[in-house]
């Protein structure tokens, strides 16, 4: 339960966080600093609470896992995402990141040899169907400027985030979840100011007002600091496709944000897609696992080897 309490958690603030981010760039400021200032800030917070807990020692083999995973649980998920989302709309980056259960559920199966169920599938297309229900009735649908080649690097970056949660399910699972962030953090710092160098140097930091200030502190502590606390808990608890099916919640909260600001209304399709989003994500939980289809399986094969036995 902590863990599904967790990534629930993490993507009501991921929800938010596609349009706080979205009336930031590029208009207030460049995407690549938005991604520098947030990866540093998190990373600094991260650092500064490990100070207060108990310290976990990271043998070096380790150290070097992490930092792949920060490439492709950080780096490579946060720079594209940003920058695309920069070029296309709120709605189009909606739509691409619904394939992220997609592609979590067959890199599960070929990496970590997950089963692909009946289930799994069933939950997966409910789930997402409940999703875009409610992204294409929305009232104010369209796509940004440029929107194919942003609409591009947020697949790329759903793709790299699919391959972080199958790939380093395991290192995960070893340490805390301070631990693991305050190293990916450092680690995608380090190697994202390079790319992020020339918008660092060149903003001119007075001129940005008090609510852009708010909007980027959003940004840091909620939408990167605690959101990526939670996840490791929830990654450490759940299987991959599970995991990624709460991502389907992201548009539900974005709407109804949106509804609670005056922004929209709340109709039939509102309930209908949010039925469909947690009925997809029961089914994908009450899918069997390749440790319960194993079980399962060397039961049948103890029973069938007493019965044999019993009938000699």
């Amino acid at each position: 339960m902590t863990g599904h309490i967790a990534v629930l958690g993490a993507n009501i603030i991921f929800g938010l966080n596609t349009s706080v981010s979205r009336t930031l760039i590029p208009n207030e400021i460049n995407p690549y600093l938005l991604t520098f200032i947030r990866m540093t800030g998190a990373m600094l917070l991260f650092w500064i609470v490990s100070l207060f807990i108990a310290r976990e020692h990271v043998p070096v083999k380790d150290i070097l896992l992490l930092f792949l995973a920060s490439v492709f649980g950080v780096i490579l998920n946060q720079i594209p995402f940003i920058a695309g989302l920069s070029l296309t709309s709120p709605i189009d980056a909606s739509i691409v990141i619904t394939l992220l259960p997609i592609m979590s559920m067959f890199l599960a199966a070929v990496i970590l040899k997950e089963p692909v169920t009946f289930k799994k599938i069933l939950g997966v297309v409910i789930g997402a169907s409940g999703a875009l229900l409610l992204i294409f009735s929305h009232k104010n649908l369209h796509t940004g400027n440029g929107n194919m080649v942003g609409n591009l690097m947020i697949l790329f970056s759903v793709f790299s985030y699919s391959l972080y949660l199958s790939l380093f399910k395991k290192l995960i699972s070893r340490y805390s979840p301070v631990t693991i962030m305050k190293w990916m953090f450092l680690f995608a710092t380090v190697v994202a100011y390079p790319f992020c160098r020339k918008a660092v140097l060149q903003t001119d930091y007075s001129s940005l007002g008090t609510d852009v200030y708010l909007r980027i502190a959003y940004v840091v502590i909620f939408a990167t600091f605690i959101a990526y606390l939670l996840i490791p808990i929830g990654q450490k608890a759940l299987r991959p496709t599970t995991f990624s099916m709460y991502n389907y919640l992201q548009p539900v909260v974005a709407s109804l944000i949106a509804v609670l600001l005056g922004m929209d209304v709340f109709g039939i399709e509102k309930i209908l897609s949010g039925i469909l989003v947690f009925a997809g994500v029961y089914f994908v939980t009450r899918s069997k696992s390749r440790a319960q289809i194993e079980m399962e399986k060397s039961s049948k094969q103890s029973s069938e080897a007493i019965n044999t036995q019993n009938t000699q």
